[in-house]
């Protein structure tokens, strides 16, 4: 199973509410909802694997960090984002990091 963690994105929340929408119109049923949920898991986490090439430097103050079920979480403060060019500042940002390598035994949230 891969991770989930791209549900929570724009495009994984658009198209929870259009399978949800199909269920409520019975057009759908829900076991089929979910197998397309998973198969959306396993693309995303497929293509940000194979095509994302884009490197980003950052910057900032450790504010917590944790390890658990073989998922890291970084919170951090003051945050500078660099790209060849281009600078962007936030105030804080969380990092999730999982185990690219092994996503076929684990899953996250």
């Amino acid at each position: 199973m891969a991770y989930q963690l791209y549900r929570n994105t724009t495009l994984g929340n658009s198209l929870q509410e259009s399978l949800d929408e199909l269920i409520q119109t019975q057009q759908i049923t829900p076991q089929l909802a979910l197998q397309v949920l998973l198969q959306f898991d396993k693309a995303i986490n497929t293509a940000l694997a194979h095509r994302v090439r884009n490197r980003v430097n950052f910057r900032g103050s450790l504010n917590t960090y944790r390890f658990c079920d073989n998922v890291w979480t970084f919170v951090l403060n003051d945050v500078e984002f660099r790209e060849v060019t281009d600078l962007v500042k936030v105030d804080k940002v969380k990092i999730v990091a999982c185990d690219g390598k092994n996503t076929g035994s684990n899953t996250a949230e």
